[in-house]
């Protein structure tokens, strides 16, 4: 049981962290922090239905609100990294030389998914 909620502990954090290294990087996300979260200038055109002129007025109010939310969301990836990276520490020591190097050998291959996303994120955005 002990073990089982290690491994789980690990596995979790690992993919958290790897995650959130990801979205921490600037530049991620592309279309703005609403990138894909259903509140950009399409979404709500379709949903609601806008007129252009509404467009007209509705897309400052966002753009304006993007660089703020994309503040809050960088400072809540780094806290978030800062708690998953001493939650790795924590549980680094209790594991055997195997089960570290497992757990390096998935967290670079986390690392490494994660990279190959953003490139191919960057790639379409081109």
């Amino acid at each position: 049981m002990k073990r089982n909620l290690m491994t789980l502990a690990a596995v979790g954090a690992i993919a958290l962290g790897g995650f959130v290294v990801a979205q921490a990087q600037p530049g991620h996300g592309g279309g703005g922090p609403w990138h894909g979260h259903g509140f950009g200038l399409e979404h709500l055109t379709k949903e609601l239905n806008l007129t252009s002129d509404q467009q007209t007025k509705v897309q400052p109010i966002i753009d304006q609100a993007k660089p703020q939310i994309a503040a809050i969301h960088q400072e809540a990836m780094q806290k978030m990294k800062a708690v998953m990276d001493s939650t790795t520490s924590q549980i680094r020591p209790l594991l055997t030389a195997d089960q570290q190097k497992k757990l390096d050998d998935i967290q670079k291959a986390h690392q490494d998914m994660m990279n190959a996303h953003k490139e191919l994120h960057d790639a379409i955005q081109e």
